[in-house]
């Protein structure tokens, strides 16, 4: 039986899956960032370079961020994609 709430704390609907797998997207995507910024500045000391691994680490940081938040958008997607194709099914 379906609850009247719109929000339902079942941890088994689509739903809180969704909001729970997206919660951190952003805070994992700032803290990638600001790791990566931190590791190519600590390597351009070391070596003695002046921004050229911080720049790096930026960018590779950034990447990295992107790809993981593709990789998430995507299996939701496809998650979705699969709750639909069964309800179409049930309901015929």
């Amino acid at each position: 039986m379906k609850s009247d709430t719109p929000h339902s704390t079942d941890s088994k609907t689509p739903d809180s899956i969704n909001v729970g797998s997206f919660a951190g997207a952003g805070l994992q995507f700032a803290i990638s960032l600001v790791l990566f910024l931190f590791l190519g500045q600590w390597i351009d000391r070391k070596l003695g370079t002046s921004p050229t691994f911080l720049i790096a680490g930026v960018f590779l940081g950034g990447g990295a961020a992107f790809y993981s938040m593709y990789r998430k958008l995507s299996a939701a997607q496809k998650a979705d994609d699969e709750r639909r194709k069964q309800n179409r099914e049930q309901q015929k």
